[in-house]
C-alpha cells in the first residue's frame, strides 16, 4: 500500500530517470491527490542517443528531451515539473555548498513529507551520485523533527551487500499502463528498450512483469549514514 504524502518533492538529474524507477509511484500520488514537484537538474543533453539515422545533435537533443519530459509527465498527472538549468555529466563537479542549497530552497518553498532521490555511491551514473549526495546532505541539517522521509532508488551491483533489500516497496499494478506510457515518451532514449519490453509482457515474462508492477526504494536510514563513503 502506498502511504498518502502532504507533499513529494523528487529531485533527479535527467529526464528519464523518474520513468524507469518511480513513474508507477508518482501516478499513484498523483491519483490520490497527493502534490508532486519534480525537479530535473539537467536536460539530458549528453545523453547517448541520437538515433540511427541521427534524428538529434547536441544543439537539439536538449529541447527535444525537455519536451519528451513534459509528455512524460502529462501522461504521470504530474503538473509541478521544475527545469533546474545544470548541464548533464557536471553535476559531480559542481559546488557542494551550491548543490545543497538548491535542494534546501526547494525543500524550504515545498515543505515535503517525502523526498525521493537516488542513493549516495549506489546509483551507478556520478550524476546520479551527486545529486543524491546534496539531498542527503540538505535533509541531514534540518532538524530531525523536521525531517521528511527520505526514499532513496540504488541499483548498484553491490547495493543488496551494502544495502540489504529495499525495504519500501510499491504495487503499481494499477498504473502500469501509464508508467509504460512514461518511458514511451522518451521515445529518443527508450524506443529500442520498449520495442522489446512490451513484447517480454505480451510474453507475460516473470522479470519484466515484476519491473512493470513493483517499484522498491530504500528508506535512508540515518543510523547507518554513509557519509564518510562519499
Amino acid at each position: 500500500m502506498i502511504k498518502k504524502e502532504r507533499h513529494v518533492l523528487i529531485v533527479l538529474p535527467h529526464p528519464d530517470d523518474e520513468a524507469f524507477g518511480i513513474a508507477g509511484t508518482i501516478s499513484t500520488y498523483r491519483e490520490m491527490g497527493v502534490p508532486v514537484t519534480y525537479a530535473c537538474l539537467t536536460l539530458g543533453e549528453m545523453g547517448r542517443n541520437l538515433g540511427n539515422p541521427p534524428f538529434a545533435n547536441r544543439e537539439t537533443l536538449p529541447q527535444i528531451r525537455k519536451a519528451e519530459l513534459q509528455k512524460a509527465c502529462d501522461a504521470m498527472g504530474l503538473d509541478d515539473l521544475r527545469f533546474m538549468g545544470l548541464r548533464d555529466k557536471t553535476i559531480e563537479f559542481e559546488d557542494d555548498e551550491k548543490m545543497v542549497k538548491l535542494v534546501t530552497d526547494l525543500i524550504d518553498e515545498t515543505n515535503p513529507s517525502l523526498v525521493i532521490s537516488f542513493y549516495p555511491g549506489l546509483s551507478v551514473h556520478p550524476d546520479h551520485d551527486a545529486s543524491a549526495r546534496a539531498v542527503v546532505r540538505a535533509v541531514r541539517r534540518m532538524p530531525e523533527e523536521d525531517r521528511p522521509a527520505l526514499y532513496t532508488i540504488a541499483f548498484a551491483n553491490n547495493t543488496v551487500e551494502v544495502l540489504g533489500q529495499p525495504d519500501i516497496i510499491h504495487d503499481i499494478q494499477h498504473a502500469q499502463a501509464k508508467k509504460i506510457a512514461t518511458l514511451t515518451a522518451h521515445a529518443s532514449q527508450t524506443v529500442w528498450m520498449m520495442q522489446g519490453m512490451e513484447q517480454k509482457l505480451a510474453d507475460k515474462d516473470p522479470e519484466a512483469l515484476k519491473w512493470f508492477q513493483y517499484e522498491r526504494f530504500y528508506s535512508y536510514n540515518w543510523d547507518q549514514d554513509f557519509e564518510d563513503s562519499f
